[in-house]
C-alpha cells in the first residue's frame, strides 16, 4: 500500500495532504525544512517503509524506517508542530494554520487501523513524501 504525502513548505512549519489509493485521506503537520537537522527539521522527501510501533506515550502508531541521519521518526498525534514534534509527522483532520491542525488523534487512529489491516495482509506500506 502506498501513502502519498504532498508537502507545502513554509518558513514556520510544513503542511501536507495525505492520499491513500489516490484518494484524499487527511492532512499532516511537520516542522519546517531546516536541512534535516535533528529535532528541528522535517525529514527529506523520499520513500520510506512504515512499520507498526507501540509506546505508552502514543499507544499504537507508526515508525519510518531508514531515514537518513535520523532515528525514531514517528507518525504520532500532535496538533501544533512547533510545540509537539521533534521531526516526526502528525496527521490532522483539519488544518488550522501553518503547522497547526485539529483532531490529530482521530485521524491517527483511522490511519493506524488502515495500516494495521494491511500489515495483517503482509503488505508493505510505503510513505512517499514529495512537494
Amino acid at each position: 500500500m502506498d501513502i502519498h504525502l504532498h508537502r507545502t513548505y513554509f518558513k514556520e512549519s510544513t503542511n501536507g495532504a495525505l492520499f491513500i489509493h489516490d484518494s484524499f485521506f487527511g492532512f499532516c503537520i511537520e516542522l519546517p525544512w531546516l536541512n534535516n537537522h535533528r529535532n528541528v527539521s522535517c525529514i527529506p522527501e523520499g520513500t520510506y517503509i512504515l512499520k507498526p510501533r507501540y509506546s505508552q506515550k502514543f499507544g499504537h502508531h507508526l515508525i519510518l524506517e531508514n531515514v537518513k541521519n535520523r532515528t525514531l521518526i514517528l507518525i504520532h498525534p500532535a496538533n501544533d508542530a512547533l510545540k509537539e514534534l521533534k521531526g516526526c509527522i502528525a496527521p490532522v483532520t483539519c488544518l488550522s494554520g501553518i503547522g497547526k491542525g485539529t483532531s490529530s488523534k482521530n485521524l491517527l487512529n483511522k490511519l493506524v487501523s488502515k495500516c494495521y489491516q494491511a500489515f495483517d495482509r503482509n503488505e508493505v506500506i510505503r510513505l512517499i513524501i514529495q512537494s
